[in-house]
This record gives C-alpha cells, structure tokens and sequence, in this order.
C-alpha cells in the first residue's frame, strides 16, 4: 500500500508558468486507482500524448478445466463471443471507485479485449475437460450441435475503505442449435480481496477467482 507512484511533467510546456524547472508530483497508487491523476490541471493535450505513449504492463488469464470423469459425448459446442457493457468491452481492467463511478487501472491492460479473453478462457477450460468431441469459439468450426452463450455483468475491482476486491459475474446460456432451443441457464460469481492494490496482486486475485468458477462453468456446459 505504500508504493508511490511519481508523475512528472514540464513547467515549460505550460503557457501560464515561467519555470523552466522541472516540478515533480507525488500520488500514492490508491489515488491513481481512484482515477486523481485526472485532476491535474493545465497542458491536457501533452499529458493525454505522455499517457498514450506510455506503455502498459500486459496481464493474461489461464484456464481451469472441469471435471474430466464423466460421460464423454461425440457432440460439437460453439462458444460465442460474450455480450458485455462497454465499459467491460476492453482491453483495460475496469475499477469502480463507487457505484456509479468507472475508471481503469492507471498502468495495466488485459492482453486481449475482456469479452475476447472470457471467450478463449470458457473454450479451452471446456475442451479441457475431454467430455465434448469439438469445443471453439463460434467465429469458426464446424455446424455445432450446441451454442454457448454468455454474458459479463461484473469483471471489475471495488474500492472500499482500504479493501481492494476483485469481482467476477458470468451468466451462461447452453442452447440446442437446430432449434435454437434453451437447455438451461446458469449464473456464476465469485469476489475477492486482493492481497494490494498493485496490479500483479489484483489480477492474482481474479485467476483464483477463475480457477473456482471456470471449472464449475466447464463442468456445467458438458453435463447438459
């Protein structure tokens, strides 16, 4: 919690300061968490080029399989893509300071958009499983004899007090494809305190959240 974040800028880059020193501002992490480094004021225009040229540490998701005992099926499944809010649809790992505020880890970045990322972890944690003949993403493959569909309502961290808690909530729909039939539907949600608020902590703290819900959801797919 005592890790300080250094921002820096020009005085001279600014037209109302006639410093050509270097002046230097401290924010502690929680703070660039809670999204202060916006209010900074004046040269928005550099401070927006610095930002986007600055690079972000990249962070990936592993897979958990289900349960391999069980009945095997010759069956194909087509996972599609995840419907999500926007503010979930994209590569950045989304914080909610409070209810109604939305803001984003200042220095990381998920490797791949969220809904792009789910779909590859739900697909490779299934076919983990042995239990299906095909399991891929529905851009690709062969006429499935089953879809999964799914929808993200929570892949976000909460700020409370001094608790940084990581939260995950995926609803899932198995559907029969010559009929476009629901065989069934089920919700999945777990949440977690992070050890920090660094980011390596926080994205710890969602792969142990994944490593209980992906094969619950895994498990749950094959056995419908």
């Amino acid at each position: 919690m005592k890790e300080i974040l250094h921002v820096s800028f020009w005085m001279t880059a600014c037209p109302n300061t006639g410093d050509d020193k270097m002046q230097f501002m401290t924010l502690t992490r929680r703070a660039a968490l809670l999204g202060a480094a916006a209010s900074l004021g004046g040269c928005s225009a550099l401070s927006s080029i610095n930002e986007a040229a600055a690079p972000l540490d990249t962070y990936d998701l592993s897979p958990a399989e289900g349960a391999i005992a069980g009945r095997r099926s010759g069956q194909s499944l087509l996972v599609a893509l995840p419907n999500a809010p926007a503010s979930v649809a994209t590569d950045r790992i989304l914080v909610k300071p409070s209810a109604a505020a939305v803001t984003y880890l200042p220095d990381a970045r998920w490797s791949d958009e969220l809904p792009a990322l789910v779909q590859s972890l739900l697909v490779r944690s299934i076919a983990g499983t042995g239990r299906m003949g095909y399991v891929g993403p529905s851009e690709a493959g062969p006429v499935p004899d089953l879809a999964l569909l799914s929808r993200i309502d929570a892949f976000q961290v909460e700020i409370t007090g001094e608790a940084v808690t990581t939260k995950v909530d995926i609803s899932l729909s198995l559907l029969r494809d010559s009929d476009q039939r629901v065989i069934k539907t089920g919700a999945f949600q777990n949440e977690l305190t992070a050890s920090n608020d660094t980011p390596a902590a926080i994205v710890a703290a969602f792969q142990a959240i994944l490593d209980t819900l992906l094969p619950q959801m895994a498990t749950w797919a094959v056995t419908g």
